[in-house]
């Protein structure tokens, strides 16, 4: 069959356009929400209705908006710490361990007990925090150090730490802090949860009552809509983080070297740049980030360390950063979406589409790089024949 055009693909030589990318990326996850319900469809199911009950079991009330958000928490810090590694061209798979990593290490605090039960809070959670970030960073030194120093491949250096932390996490787990023969550990004190929005929302609540008119308007405005909702603290460090790596990557001299050493690494030495040094410091950073998502999870909501704290949140990760084009602020977008796609993923049935719906996204995503690299023109016939 011929065609009265063909398609061309010619490489970008100028820059490509600020638009572009965004676009790009929105269009990926359009023609995958497509191509899933045509797939959809074609196995007996009903599409819209599927799609109506997606936003109705994720963004249709307070409290399952509330769900939604804490499913992207953890995703927010691992689509950062994905991104900060992807900028200088490393490709960390192994945010899932320094997830679980970071996870066992904050656990310390309170299982050893590094500090005392009855400790303030605020010292509990802050050395929770420290000790999160410190396992995770000592997760990403040693494939960063491999690259470095030898130039192992740090695909498969990351990847099967992996499985090395889940195991590590599972030896504690079964063997020496199993909660009464149990896949996992007792629960942790109170003085080691994150605070949830319902927390806030009571002692503020008790503050004012009696308060009259102050607290009438309280209600007016719907604080009682907050009841029962999910939502912790631990999603402030996620924006937090968000925020720090933006500066990071667009206002600081650091974020410059990541992009030139990751842009042109012959052009980085030559500016006397210490790549070596940058590639450690950028893993261990990439795994003080999924680490502290794992301190995160165990303290704002399973309250304690055990066999499955991740539905894959690591490997969910990689996707949330490319498909936000390693935009801090858009992987704060991006992670809301896939965390609604997991909290959509309990009701809906099918059980696997949600995780069908991820692999088509990030098949788009990897498809839509082409339109990054190369014009795509269509070239009538006769056209074509001439310019031969």
């Amino acid at each position: 069959m011929n065609l009265p055009f063909t398609i061309t693909f010619e490489k970008r030589v100028a820059d490509i356009p600020k638009w572009l990318p965004a676009a790009t990326s929105i269009g990926s996850v359009i023609v995958a929400f497509i191509v899933s319900g045509v797939i959809l469809k074609m196995i007996g199911g009903e599409p819209l209705r599927v799609a109506k009950f997606f936003y109705e079991a994720t963004f249709g009330s307070w409290a399952t908006f509330s769900d939604t958000i804490v499913k992207a928490t953890p995703l927010i810090m691992v689509g950062l710490a994905c991104a900060v590694a992807f900028k200088m061209k490393l490709w960390n798979i192994g945010a899932e361990g320094q997830f679980y990593i970071g996870a066992f290490a904050a656990s310390l605090v309170v299982l050893i007990p590094m500090v005392s039960p009855d400790s303030p809070k605020v010292v509990v959670i802050g050395l929770m925090i420290i000790m999160g970030m410190l396992g995770g960073a000592i997760w990403g030194f040693f494939p960063g150090y491999l690259k470095a120093r030898f130039q192992v491949n740090e695909i498969i250096t990351t990847l099967m730490l992996n499985y090395i932390a889940v195991l590590w996490n599972n030896f504690w787990i079964f063997d020496r802090w199993s909660d009464a023969g149990f896949q996992m550990t007792p629960a942790f004190e109170k003085s080691a949860w994150l605070p949830r929005v319902t927390d806030y929302a009571r002692e503020y609540g008790t503050f004012i009552d009696g308060g009259g008119g102050l607290a009438n308007f309280m209600t007016s405005i719907g604080l009682e809509r907050i009841s029962g909702m999910t939502l912790h603290l631990g999603v402030a460090f996620g924006l937090v983080a968000a925020v720090v790596m933006w500066w990071i990557f667009d206002r600081s001299r650091w974020g410059y070297e990541i992009k030139l050493i990751g842009d042109n690494p012959k052009a980085a030495r030559y500016a006397g740049l210490n790549i070596t040094r940058n590639i450690v410091l950028v893993m261990m950073v990439s795994g003080a980030l999924a680490g502290l998502a794992g301190m995160s999870e165990i303290t704002g909501v399973v309250h304690r360390l055990q066999e499955r704290i991740s539905p894959g949140y690591g490997f969910t990760g990689i996707i949330v950063a490319w498909l936000a084009k390693l935009n801090p602020f858009a992987v704060i977008i991006v992670a809301i979406l896939f965390g609604a796609l997991i909290v959509a993923g309990r009701e809906i049935q099918p059980s696997g589409l949600s995780q069908l719906l991820q692999g088509i996204i990030l098949f788009m995503v990897i498809s839509s790089d082409v339109l990054l690299r190369y014009k795509v023109r269509l070239v009538r016939a006769q056209a074509a024949v001439e310019a031969a």
